[in-house]
């Protein structure tokens, strides 16, 4: 049962100079696909390597975008991002972490993909880690250019960018950026329309610290997703923290239609990163909240990790349809949960069989295969009209048939997970990290999808130095996807 109640709220904030819009909305392009940047139909991939050396500045940070084409991704095909990119705001700095976060969509309504990229280790003003966000702007040629985000907040918060969202959150039509942030207001909204040049709208900001389960402001809003939760045609905002004077994971969804938006809030199972999608075709996006910590580190966790999963409903959830809850150990669900797999660190949906159901994909990055630990697996589960099922589950690892590479301990395989169609046959397709793989250069896996489900013929693995990161230090490519 969720519950309703009343929090701390920053006062709204009022509107800067309204932008004049240069076309009349009727003569706009109809918005893009989130990570569509160059508009042809198929999803491309950003991975972010925060920990990357740019220009000789240790973690300064960087992204990779690996466009799609008719055979997947492409990573021939490339753009290579960071603050030292030619029309990209800023500098490469030491520390900056450009790249820990990711989000997408079509900001200017020109029927192109944006990218948004956090980087919340940037010094501001003087402020050291006060953060910063980079919109990237997509086009027919890809990726170009950028601006830098407004921080309306920026007395009150820091590590700006350390989550981003995007999407139509207030059901009026336009986007906003949701932006997670350390401090008083951890979560707020910038709001659109969003073009390349001219004033920034307002916005509005919230704190958690007063809820019934409140967050802790010191970690401050860690981890968004968003997705159609309540079927009203507009994005709800899955928001993630830790419980004030813990660690402990807190989640909850967010109304962003509603003006004091910290006034309702859903609470969701516990968790530290989620994935929101329609499981069982029924027009409401469901959600799923992964949980890699075990019972001793986090009392909502379990013995090698779970995930739960939370069906959407008009009032962000079905009440009639109890919790499921996922692990290795479940009927049906591949290999056995053991202490420090972290199945559930990663999670996200997709339709891999373009059966009309969201299917699941969750990395156990902690998972150990053979005699090596911490290889790392991925499981990938099918959607179907009772919801999410485990049959035909598989777990892929770098020891399953097909899948380039060798595993090496610490490799992490299944650190982040995607589920994007980047070929456009409607079918998406599995990409997978492994943030450590050669002692931390990181790596990605793609994996066609078919009707019985991703392939491992034909599969593509690629490093940092195939698109352009240098392999100097560690740069931990696929810390981050955007997907």
């Amino acid at each position: 049962m969720y519950r309703r109640l009343a929090v701390l709220l920053a006062a709204t904030l009022t509107p800067l100079t309204p932008l004049v819009l240069t076309a009349p909305a009727a003569q706009a392009a109809a918005p893009a696909k989130p990570y569509d940047f160059n508009g042809d139909g198929r999803a491309d991939l950003a991975i972010g390597a925060p920990d990357a050396t740019v220009g000789g500045k240790a973690r300064a940070g960087a992204v990779s975008v690996v466009y799609g084409a008719s055979s997947g991704l492409k990573p021939s095909s490339y753009k290579l991002l960071s603050q030292n990119s030619a029309g990209i705001p800023g500098t490469a700095e030491t520390g900056d972490a450009f790249g820990s976060s990711l989000a997408s969509a079509d900001l200017n309504r020109d029927g192109y993909a944006d990218l948004v990229v956090g980087a919340p280790g940037e010094d501001v003003d003087g402020d050291t880690d006060d953060g910063t966000i980079v919109i990237v702007w997509g086009s027919k040629s890809g990726l170009t250019g950028g601006r830098t985000l407004v921080n309306h907040m920026q007395r009150e918060n820091d590590h700006y960018g350390k989550a981003v969202a995007a999407g139509d959150f207030t059901g009026d039509g336009m986007p906003e950026i949701a932006t997670g942030s350390s401090g008083l207001f951890g979560l707020n909204f910038v709001s659109g329309p969003f073009t390349k040049t001219g004033d920034f709208h307002g916005g509005n900001g919230g704190s958690f610290q007063d809820a019934v389960r409140p967050y802790s402001a010191s970690y401050g809003i860690e981890y968004l997703s968003t997705g159609d939760v309540t079927g009203r045609g507009f994005a709800g905002l899955v928001v993630h923290g830790r419980a004030k004077d813990t660690d402990d994971a807190v989640t909850a969804l967010v109304d962003g239609s509603i003006g004091n938006f910290p006034d309702w809030l859903v609470y969701m199972p516990s968790g530290y990163v989620s994935a929101v999608g329609d499981i069982d075709g029924d027009g409401y996006a469901d959600v799923v909240v992964g949980n890699h910590r075990e019972t001793s580190a986090d009392p909502a966790g379990a013995k090698g990790g779970k995930v739960t999963i939370r069906y959407g409903g008009p009032d962000g959830v079905d009440t009639g349809r109890a919790l499921l809850t996922v692990t290795q150990d479940t009927p049906g669900v591949p290999g056995t949960s053991e202490t420090g797999d972290a199945f559930g660190s990663s999670v996200s949906l997709g339709d891999i069989n373009n059966d009309g159901y969201a299917d699941l994909a969750v990395g156990a990055p902690g998972e150990s295969t053979g005699a090596a630990a911490t290889t790392g697996s991925v499981t990938v589960l099918y959607g179907s009209a009772a919801g999410l099922t485990t049959k035909g589950a598989k777990t892929y690892t770098q020891n399953t048939a097909g899948v380039p590479g060798s595993e090496e301990k610490s490799d992490r395989f299944g650190g982040r997970v995607s589920l994007l169609d980047h070929s456009g046959d409607r079918r998406a397709e599995l990409s997978v990290t492994a943030p450590g793989e050669n002692a931390g250069d990181g790596a990605v896996w793609s994996l066609r999808g078919t009707p019985t489900g991703p392939t491992t013929t034909g599969s593509v693995l690629f490093g940092p130095s195939s698109t352009g990161i240098t392999t100097s230090g560690t740069p931990h490519y696929g810390s981050t996807l955007g997907g």
